[in-house]
C-alpha cells in the first residue's frame, strides 16, 4: 500500500519518529534549521509511539514525577506522567506561575531566560524524570535541574525527542552527571 510506514516503524522506531520531524530552514532567523515536532503530534499513529518510547522506558522502575520543560516539554511530559500514572511537574517561563515560586535564571546565546516552579511541585527524594522536546544548549534543562534539586528531587535522567550534539547541550548535560536520553539525532542546528 502507498505511503506505508509500517516496515520502518517494526524495524526502527527512532528513524520512523525521525522521519516525521519537520526541518524549517533559516528559521527563526537565518541560518538555523528549526527541527519541527508539530508533525509528531498531529499524526496520531506517530504520536502514539513517541509517546510510548518514553512510557516503555520508565515503565520500570517507576519515576515519582514527570517534569516538563516550558513549553513543548508540557505535550510530551504530561502525557508520559498521565501513562505512567505518577504526577506531572510544570517548569514555566519566568512569571507564569501563581503560587510561591524557585526560580533559576541561564544564560541563552543572547541573553539569559529565568524558568520557575512550584516550591510544593516534588517532595525531597522524589525521583523525577526531566523531558523536553530537544538538546540544543542544553541551558534549559540544567536549569530545570537546578530547580528539582534545589527542592531535594533526585533528577534520574534527562529526556528529549531531539538531540543537537553539534551545539554541544547533551555533552555538557552529561559531563555534569545526568543521564540523558533521546530518541533521534540531527547533524547542524
Amino acid at each position: 500500500m502507498p505511503g506505508d510506514d509500517t516496515p520502518l516503524l517494526l524495524q526502527d522506531p527512532g528513524a520512523y519518529i525521525k522521519a516525521h520531524i519537520r526541518t524549517v530552514p533559516d528559521w527563526p532567523e537565518p541560518g538555523v534549521m528549526f527541527r519541527d515536532i508539530t508533525p509528531l503530534l498531529s499524526n496520531p499513529r506517530v504520536f502514539r509511539v513517541l509517546i510510548d518510547q518514553f512510557v516503555h522506558r520508565y515503565f520500570s522502575p517507576r519515576p515519582d514525577a514527570v517534569a516538563g520543560l516550558d513549553a513543548r516539554g508540557f505535550i510530551i511530559g504530561s502525557v508520559v506522567a498521565y501513562e505512567l500514572g505518577i504526577g506531572f511537574v510544570p517548569i514555566r517561563k519566568k512569571g507564569k506561575l501563581p503560587f510561591t515560586t524557585v526560580e533559576e535564571t541561564y544564560e541563552l546565546e543572547y541573553g539569559s531566560a529565568t524558568v520557575e516552579m512550584h516550591t510544593d511541585a516534588v517532595k525531597r527524594g522524589d525521583r523525577v524524570v526531566l523531558i523536553d522536546d530537544l538538546v540544543a544548549t542544553g541551558g534549559t534543562m540544567m536549569a530545570g535541574r537546578r530547580l528539582l534539586e534545589r527542592l531535594g528531587a533526585e533528577v534520574i535522567e534527562g529526556a528529549a525527542i531531539v538531540d543537537l550534539p553539534e551545539l554541544g547541550g547533551s555533552r555538557k548535560l552529561r559531563d555534569s552527571g545526568l543521564a540523558l536520553f533521546t530518541l533521534v539525532d540531527f547533524a547542524g542546528h
